[in-house]
């Protein structure tokens, strides 16, 4: 058999040689599946929620700006609070009002603390915090409240609201505060 360029062989069964061409094709698909492979592990990842960096990746619930794994969202540019059971909106967009200048709610992802459905504050002349769901440090709580006015960081609702957020949260369910 006379010798043949490498540029020249014909595309052999797998394992074998092929024409240089084939081989850059052969490159590119190798490469293609591993990017849809990996595309496929990024999302299974995102859907599961485990990371910090996953959850930035997760898709947000359609009209708010919180993840589907979120139980409840706040959304302090709109002033806007919502209820969510395994990604679906059960409750809002609800009117909120948040801290004030020098008492800003804090943004980001927290937990579910504690609850307490008569609270009184010793911070403030024992002023009441019906339905209160503690989410972030500093006594930070969802609980009815004027959502006309600003608060001293907590989220205010309506007592209404208040009280379906105190009996449809859990301590540890998460809260994005964006």
């Amino acid at each position: 058999m006379p010798a043949v360029s490498a540029s020249a062989r014909p595309v052999r069964a797998e394992g074998q040689w092929m024409g240089k061409q084939s081989r850059t094709a052969g490159r590119r698909v190798r490469v293609a599946v591993a990017m849809g492979i990996a595309t496929g592990v990024v999302a299974l990842g995102a859907l599961a929620g485990t990371t910090v960096a996953q959850a930035a990746a997760d898709p947000t619930v359609e009209g708010t700006p919180c993840t589907p794994t979120t139980r409840a969202c706040v959304d302090l540019d709109s002033h806007t609070a919502w209820l969510f059971d395994k990604g679906a909106i059960v409750r809002g967009p609800l009117q909120i009002s948040s801290g004030g200048p020098g008492m800003a709610t804090p943004r980001g992802n927290f937990q579910v603390e504690w609850k307490d459905k008569d609270h009184h504050t010793s911070e403030f002349n024992n002023a009441p915090m019906p339905f209160s769901v503690f989410f972030a440090p500093g006594g930070i709580a969802f609980h009815e409240g004027s959502v006309e006015t600003t608060s001293a960081g907590c989220v205010h609702l309506t007592l209404e609201d208040a009280s379906a957020f105190y009996d449809f949260l859990s301590v540890g369910d998460v809260v994005e505060v964006h």
